[in-house]
C-alpha cells in the first residue's frame, strides 16, 4: 500500500478540507464516513482558514504594493538631498555661501564629500539636518538655494517619513496575520489527520484498489515508494481469483 502524506501548502489543506466537507454533506444518513461532529469541525475550520488565506493574500499584497511606493519616496528623498548637498557646495566653492555657515546644517566646513545616504536611518538624520540648517541659515538673512528649493526637498523627505511609519504597520498587520494562520495550520492538519485516519479505518477491510479509489474519494493523497508495485484494478482481480479457488480447494 503507498504512503500518505500531509498538505504541506494552504491550497492544498483547503482542497483536503473541501472534498471531506462536500463528501460528508453527499453521503447519507445512514453511509456515514465521518462523524457528524468531525465533518463539523472540518466545516467550522475550512470557513476560518478560507477567511484568513484570503487575509494574509490581501495584506500580503498591499504590503508589497506599498513597498514599491516608499522605495521610489527614498530614491527620491536620497536624490534630492544629494542635489541640495551638492549645490549648497558648489555655492561655498563660488563664495555665494560663507564656508562656517555649513555648520548649521552639521556638515564639515572643510571637507565637500557627501554624508552617507545609503540607509533609511541616514536619510532621516540628514533630511532633518540640511531643513533645519537651510531654514535657520534663511532666517539670518541668506539666499536661498534653489534647484532644487528646500520646500521641493522638504515635500519628499516628509513624504518617506510619514510613509515610513506606515511601512512599519503594513508589515505588523502582515506579520501578525501570518501568525494567526500558523496557528491556523496547526489546526488544519490535526483535523485532516484525524478525518484521513476515520476513512482509512472505514474501508480498511475493503479490497486494496477499491480502498485506496474511496480512500482518494475523500481527498487522501498516497505515494509509491521508488520501485513500488502499483495498485490496480487487476490487483483486486487476483486477490478475488485467488480467494476463489483457496475457497474451491477448502471444499
Amino acid at each position: 500500500m503507498p504512503y500518505r502524506r500531509l498538505p504541506n501548502t494552504d491550497q492544498a489543506r483547503l482542497r483536503a478540507l473541501k472534498t471531506a466537507v462536500q463528501r460528508a454533506a453527499e453521503s447519507d444518513f445512514t453511509e456515514q464516513v465521518l462523524p457528524y461532529r468531525l465533518s463539523t469541525e472540518a466545516e467550522n475550520c475550512l470557513l476560518k482558514f478560507e477567511n484568513l488565506v484570503s487575509q494574509y493574500q490581501t495584506s500580503f499584497d498591499n504590503k508589497v504594493a506599498a513597498n514599491k511606493r516608499y522605495k521610489k519616496m527614498v530614491q527620491n528623498t536620497r536624490m534630492y538631498l544629494s542635489h541640495f548637498i551638492q549645490v549648497l557646495n558648489f555655492a561655498v566653492m563660488r563664495g555665494e555661501i560663507k564656508r562656517e555657515q555649513k555648520r548649521l546644517y552639521h556638515l564639515n566646513e572643510n571637507n565637500n564629500s557627501l554624508p552617507d545616504l545609503s540607509t533609511e536611518d541616514d536619510l532621516l538624520i540628514w533630511g532633518k539636518n540640511i531643513i533645519e540648517g537651510e531654514t535657520e541659515r534663511m532666517g539670518q538673512g541668506g539666499i536661498p538655494i534653489n534647484c532644487p528649493a528646500i520646500n521641493k526637498v522638504k515635500v519628499h523627505y516628509d513624504m518617506f517619513r510619514e510613509n515610513q511609519l506606515n511601512q512599519s504597520m503594513h508589515r505588523m498587520n502582515t506579520e501578525r496575520v501570518y501568525e494567526d494562520l500558523e496557528e491556523l495550520r496547526q489546526e488544519a492538519d490535526r483535523i485532516i489527520l484525524n478525518i484521513w485516519n476515520t476513512v482509512e479505518a472505514h474501508y480498511e477491510n475493503r479490497l486494496p484498489y477499491e480502498r485506496l479509489r474511496s480512500c482518494e474519494n475523500y481527498g487522501l493523497k498516497f505515494y509509491y515508494r521508488p520501485r513500488e508495485k502499483r495498485i490496480t484494478a487487476e490487483t483486486d482481480k487476483e486477490i478475488e481469483k485467488a480467494a476463489s479457488s483457496q475457497m474451491r480447494l477448502d471444499f
